[in-house]
């Protein structure tokens, strides 16, 4: 582990190659699992404001999962998560191009509709965050649908932490991630 601020960095992050491959996986990660998109507290009342703005981008499917569960709900451990279709099935706010899935909320930002790009363990994916009171621990998840996307980092010779940048400064800031790279060498 590596001591970032008030980070512990595991080693596997800095290491590791990824680079997600669409185009193959079709974006599996949004139907696969067994519960929806991690959430931090304070994006609940976003999902709740930014609802009606993205509303006509989602699947009948999605939005009726919404209608039903509510724009988040609480998961078998006790964490905030974004609603399933079914409760088990794709996350409510994937939409479908071309037999890719995608997230409506990103689509909605690239859009120009709302100004949260999507949930923060989304945007992380494959970093995964456990928070305590006085820092937070970033480890790789390594899931067997992602295997495509650690070959194609392993052919661009791409780490996890350099695929994330953008997603890392918007966690912790461009002073964190300078201290991260410094870190390195």
């Amino acid at each position: 582990m590596i001591e970032v601020q008030n980070t512990l960095v595991h080693e596997d992050v800095l290491k590791e190659n990824f680079v997600c491959n669409l185009n193959k996986c079709k974006g599996i990660c949004c139907v696969e699992g067994d519960a929806g998109a991690p959430l931090e507290h304070a994006e609940t009342a976003i999902l709740q404001d930014i609802y009606p703005k993205i509303k006509h981008l989602l699947s009948e499917k999605g939005i009726r999962a919404i209608e039903e569960q509510g724009t988040h709900v609480v998961d078998m451990d006790g964490d905030l998560t974004t609603p399933c279709v079914n409760g088990r099935e794709e996350c409510a706010y994937v939409l479908f191009e071309n037999g890719i899935t995608k997230c409506a909320i990103e689509k909605a930002y690239e859009q120009g509709l709302v100004d949260w790009q999507k949930p923060i363990s989304c945007h992380l994916y494959p970093i995964r965050i456990t928070a305590y009171p006085e820092f937070d621990v970033l480890n790789y998840d390594r899931w067997h649908i992602c295997h495509d996307a650690c070959t194609f980092g392993r052919e661009l010779k791409v780490p996890v932490y350099q695929f994330l940048k953008g997603p890392l400064i918007r966690k912790y800031g461009e002073e964190w991630y300078a201290e991260l790279q410094n870190s390195l060498t």
